[in-house]
């Protein structure tokens, strides 16, 4: 994922999606607002119904020529075609899920609001980091990844940078200079149309 003048839309599927709508959804909103990434993340742990899901949107998403990842389950990656792994605990198990998937593949790192396990990631080889959440929420421990924290990286640190988790228009907009991406995921989801909805967020990004 290589970065642009301004930032791009990294998507996050629902933890829990019905396979029997989802895809056709997910069809519709990469088909109208461009997306650099789509991540799967389902909170299910049935190896069945990880490895369909990861069949079904892999196609959709290759289809576009967008890139999908996986959060966590790192062997799935080749066994399921898909183009790397989204590590939540962050900068811990960089090195070597880079070195089990090779070069080629996408390693990201969430790192919370550390500016010390973000560094960590990135000199350990992660293609980028993501910060967040970036407001308040009653989810986690009730930290959160501040503008500076963004603004800083983006002018110290060429590895990319993306910005997720409590993404309201507000944030957006104070944001946009200083992110490469944007991670949407239930700002999207929940809305009657998520298209529509990404596409509002788009605008706000440029």
């Amino acid at each position: 994922m290589a970065e642009q003048q301004h930032p791009q839309i990294y998507l996050i599927t629902p933890p829990d999606l019905d396979l029997a709508v989802f895809p056709d959804l997910l069809a519709r909103v990469l088909d109208r607002v461009a997306v650099a990434c789509v991540r799967l993340h389902l909170a299910v742990r049935d190896e069945d119904r990880i490895a369909r899901a990861a069949d079904a949107l892999r196609a959709v998403a290759h289809d576009r020529d967008v890139a999908i990842l996986i959060q966590d389950h790192l062997l799935m990656v080749e066994r399921h075609g898909l183009d790397g792994v989204h590590l939540v605990e962050g900068a811990r198990n960089v090195r070597k899920v880079r070195k089990d998937l090779g070069g080629d593949a996408i390693v990201g790192a969430f790192c919370g609001a550390s500016r010390h396990d973000a560094m960590t990631a990135a000199e350990s080889g992660a293609d980028y980091v993501s910060f967040g959440p970036v407001a308040t929420t009653p989810l986690g421990d009730g930290t959160v990844a501040e503008t500076d924290l963004f603004a800083w990286w983006s002018e110290m640190i060429e590895v990319p940078v993306v910005a997720e988790g409590a993404l309201g228009r507000d944030r957006v907009g104070d944001l946009a200079p200083v992110t490469d991406f944007f991670g949407f995921g239930p700002e999207i989801w929940a809305s009657d149309d998520p298209a529509a909805t990404l596409e509002d967020y788009a605008k706000l990004m440029r």
